[in-house]
C-alpha cells in the first residue's frame, strides 16, 4: 500500500512550514492581553483561551502519535475526546502570559520529537483518538492545519487569505475528496480561477458552479467565511456546505 511518505511525504519541508506558521502564530499571540484572551473566538463558545490551549494540546497529542511510531510503543494522542476537551476547558482560563508561554513549548517540543523521525517511522501505521489509522506522516499534515485554520479563528487580523499557496492547493483537494464521501454534501463544481483549476463534488447530479479563489473556496467549505467573496454561475445560490472542521 502506498502512504502519504512514499508519495513525495518530505518531512524537513513540512517542519520549515510548521515553524514558519508557528512562529506567526506566536508574534500573534504575543500582543494579547488578559483581557484579549477572553474574548470570543470565531469559534462557537470558544474564547481565545480555548483556541490558543487546543493548540497547544493538540502539539501534545501529535507528539504522541510520533513518539508511537517511532518507538512502536502505543502513545494514545489523548486519553479519549473527553479528556481532550476537559484538558482545554481546564486550560483556557489562564493569563494570557501563561497561554503563550504554554503554546510555545508545546511547539517546541512536537518539533523537537519531529526530529527524530525516520523515513520507517513516518510510514508506520498509529491511531488517533476518533479511531482513524492512518501513516504518521499524517500527523505532520494536521499539525499545519491545526496551526494555519487555529490561526485564523483567533479573529486577530490573520484571514485565509494569508495561507500559504501550497498548503491551500493540498488542502482544497483533501476537502473535496472528504466532502465527496459524504452523503450529506450539496452538489458543486468548484472552480478556482487563479490557476483555472476545477473540482467535483456530488456531481452526479445537478450542480452549481462556484468561482472564487482557492483560498476563499477553501475558508468557505471549512466553515471559516461565508462565501461573500464567491460567485455562482447563472446568479444561483450559494451551496451550504455541512460542518466539517
Amino acid at each position: 500500500m502506498t502512504t502519504d511518505a512514499d508519495a513525495g511525504f518530505d518531512p524537513a519541508a513540512v517542519l520549515e512550514q510548521i515553524d514558519a506558521a508557528t512562529e506567526h502564530l506566536l508574534r500573534t499571540a504575543a500582543r494579547f492581553t488578559d483581557a484579549d484572551v477572553r474574548a470570543p473566538s470565531l469559534l462557537p463558545n470558544w474564547s481565545r483561551g480555548h483556541v490558543l490551549t487546543h493548540l497547544a494540546r493538540n502539539a501534545d497529542g501529535g507528539r504522541h502519535l510520533l513518539i508511537w511510531a517511532r518507538t512502536g510503543v502505543e502513545t494514545p494522542e489523548y486519553p479519549s475526546v473527553a479528556a481532550r476537551e476537559e484538558q482545554i476547558e481546564r486550560g483556557a482560563g489562564r493569563g494570557a502570559n501563561a497561554l503563550v508561554a504554554d503554546l510555545r513549548d508545546s511547539a517546541a517540543q512536537f518539533a523537537a520529537e519531529y526530529r527524530w523521525m525516520t523515513t520507517a517511522a513516518w510510514n508506520r501505521t498509529v491511531r488517533w483518538t476518533r479511531g482513524q489509522e492512518r501513516p504518521a506522516a499524517r500527523a505532520a499534515d494536521s499539525r499545519l492545519c491545526e496551526v494555519l485554520v487555529h490561526h485564523v479563528d483567533l479573529d486577530a487580523g490573520y484571514t485565509p487569505a494569508r495561507w500559504p499557496a501550497d498548503f491551500v492547493h493540498a488542502m482544497l483537494g483533501r476537502v473535496v475528496a472528504s466532502f465527496s464521501a459524504r452523503a450529506d454534501a450539496p452538489a458543486m463544481r468548484l472552480h478556482a480561477a487563479a490557476t483555472d483549476t476545477w473540482y467535483d463534488i456530488s456531481t452526479a447530479r445537478p450542480a452549481p458552479v462556484v468561482h472564487g479563489p482557492e483560498s476563499s473556496l477553501l475558508a468557505w467549505l471549512m466553515g471559516r467565511s461565508q462565501g461573500a467573496d464567491l460567485t455562482v454561475q447563472d446568479g444561483a445560490a450559494l451551496p451550504e456546505p455541512p460542518f466539517l472542521y
